[in-house]
């Protein structure tokens, strides 16, 4: 979990019987330390703020100010990582949950020992969303796209990237294969493959469905490419 020795976590719940146990099973472990509790989203930004701690696990659903509220605030690009706690795996919330910054989603009722694996991915800088399909998900999160605020169109050198390899960053959020991409490029599988490995690079992920949330994210996708 590496340069992380040990995580400062922040926790927003609504319900201390919740909270308390959380800690519990977090503080067992000497790799996490839990520096706050938060009842509600605006205590939940407040002691963000404050305690600047290294991850926030957000409940998603609590009444008022909820996690959606805090994850709006915070914006798409937070200065804390956060994982969603939801007790349903609702897509729509899901989706909306990861366009505007949250790098995990775990159900309440997930075992404890995923609970220490979303953790780890999460502060490894990859996203943890379970066993989701990546076509499924990127279709997903592109049929929610129009219901966010009009995506400024990239420039062609956005984040270090050729516009060849924009080019094939729009094909991975479309959820084309390496093949699909290469025939549609007029260029060999082998070749996607190369462009791939130098892009995980430059924008600093580790698989493609990262690569897919990255592109949504940051209006990258093939309805944003310069015309």
């Amino acid at each position: 979990m590496e340069p992380y020795d040990v995580v400062r976590i922040l926790i927003a719940d609504d319900h201390p019987i919740f909270r308390d146990g959380l800690t519990r099973l977090l503080e067992a472990e000497s790799t996490y330390r839990v520096v706050g509790a938060a009842g509600d989203g605006g205590e939940a930004l407040s002691l963000a703020a404050e305690l600047k701690p290294d991850l926030l696990l957000l409940d998603l659903t609590m009444p008022a100010f909820g996690g959606m509220d805090v994850l709006r605030a915070l914006g798409p690009d937070p200065h804390v990582r956060i994982v969603v706690l939801t007790a349903t795996a609702d897509e729509k919330q899901v989706i909306d949950a990861l366009r505007w910054g949250a790098r995990g989603v775990l159900l309440k009722e997930a075992a404890t020992p995923l609970l220490y694996k979303c953790i780890a991915c999460v502060m490894r800088g990859q996203y943890w969303l379970g066993r989701k399909n990546v076509a499924d998900l990127v279709e997903a999160l592109r049929t929610t796209s129009e219901r966010l605020a009009p995506p400024p169109t990239p420039r062609s050198d956005a984040f270090g990237l050729t516009p060849r390899e924009l080019e094939i960053v729009a094909g991975i959020a479309a959820g084309e294969t390496n093949r699909e991409i290469g025939e549609r490029l007029s260029v060999r599988e082998h070749t996607v493959k190369h462009h791939l490995t130098h892009i995980f690079d430059k924008v600093g992920v580790f698989s493609r469905l990262e690569l897919a949330v990255f592109a949504i994210n940051h209006h990258l996708g093939p309805d944003d490419r310069p015309r």
